[in-house]
Order: C-alpha cells, then structure tokens, then sequence
C-alpha cells in the first residue's frame, strides 16, 4: 500500500531515507541550527512580500487620490 505525500509521489519511504541521509550529513547538532537558518530565510521572503504588498496598495491609494 502505497501513499503518497506530495505532488511528486514521494511516500513514507522515501521521506525517511531523505531524513537518515540528513541527519547522516549533518549530524544531530548541526540540523537544529539549519531550521533555525531555515526559519529565518522564511519569515524575510515573508516580511519581504508585505512590504511589496503594501507598497502596491500605497502607489494604488496614491493613485486613485490623485484621480479625484
């Protein structure tokens, strides 16, 4: 019985070979700080689309004031 887990058929299997392997690379210690790094990373693209977001909304208020 066969599951898959994401769009690429990627199963239970493969998902905890890709796990051992990294936590062969990278060591029990080392995998905490890669999340952390991770985590970071997320949270700045994340920052970064609201400001983008923002500044749109603000040329478009902008915009439609100026039209007025």
């Amino acid at each position: 019985m066969t599951t898959t887990l994401f769009i690429g058929g990627i199963g239970m299997q493969e998902v905890l070979l890709i796990a051992l392997v990294v936590l062969l690379f990278f060591g029990g210690k080392k995998i905490p700080e890669l999340m952390k790094g991770l985590g970071k990373g997320v949270r700045s693209f994340k920052e970064g689309m609201n400001d983008i977001e923002k500044d749109i909304k603000d040329t478009r208020d902008t915009a439609d004031e100026e039209k007025k």
